[in-house]
């Protein structure tokens, strides 16, 4: 079942996920060498309460945290603790927020100091990856030609598309239909419609696309250890041109300030 959501509705999951790009912007200038990811979770948690929301992932389907800190050659779903962030690390945080009855998400892939010219290569393509999705989230269009998009523009760069993990819709919930894969073939797949509202979210990895779930039930890593790198977006499907909820420039606004 598609939802698509009337425009009351959507100006209501625009300060959602607006909250959740504060709370990574917040967090951008508080990752450094040093830093555990428990306690830029509790950092998170504070933040979005005291700006009237409630972490959307503490306790889904029983998730330990407000926040999914993934490190290195963790795909997703890391779960926060005592490990301290070293220089040469990446850290893909991702929030989500639930305000007025809907969910927010959103994920950026910070670097901890200076990391490898590959490593930088990495983010660079998948956050590219990421926008080259969002222009074919328009009305029209299908799931398909996002993953399409995506797929080919990873791929053509040399990186590999993780396939068990998608992208989804998203509301009241934070996962509903349709599941919004990485990778497909175009004009496939569910048609996409004005005021349908997605999480566009890239998963791509420095080597091969396989990866395993550790036995804590959440984290999933990379087989063969190399780096993987995650950004998300909130988007309204529109004619024309996607409306993207969530908001990048705060969080590189303070990264540009924190390199000045």
């Amino acid at each position: 079942m598609i939802y698509r959501k009337s425009e009351e509705e959507i100006e209501l999951m625009r300060k959602s996920n607006l909250l959740v790009s504060r709370t990574l912007a917040m967090l951008a200038n508080e990752i450094c060498e040093g830093v555990s990811t428990l306690f830029l979770d509790k950092l998170a948690e504070e933040f979005i309460r005291v700006n009237g929301g409630v972490p959307g992932f503490l306790n889904y389907n029983g998730f330990p945290n407000s926040l999914c800190i993934s490190v290195n050659d963790v795909v997703v779903h890391g779960i926060p603790s005592g490990y301290m962030l070293k220089h040469g690390d990446i850290v893909s945080v991702d929030c989500g927020v639930v305000m007025n009855g809907f969910n927010g998400d959103s994920c950026y892939t910070f670097e901890v100091g200076e990391v490898s010219p590959e490593v930088k290569a990495l983010l660079v393509c998948t956050k590219e990856c990421l926008y080259k999705g969002i222009e074919q989230a328009i009305s029209g269009n299908s799931i398909g030609d996002i993953g399409y998009a995506i797929q080919k523009h990873a791929e053509s760069n040399g990186y590999s598309v993780v396939r068990e993990l998608v992208g989804h819709g998203i509301g009241k919930k934070l996962h509903e239909d349709p599941e919004v894969p990485n990778y497909g073939k175009p004009g496939r797949g569910v048609k996409l419609v004005d005021r349908m509202t997605i999480a566009i979210e890239p998963m791509i990895n420095l080597g091969k696309q396989h990866i395993y779930q550790e036995y804590d039930g959440w984290t999933i890593r990379t087989k063969d250890g190399k780096p993987s790198a995650h950004f998300e977006h909130t988007v309204v499907v529109r004619d024309g041109k996607a409306d993207i909820l969530s908001d990048f420039g705060m969080i590189e606004e303070v990264l540009k300030s924190k390199k000045s």
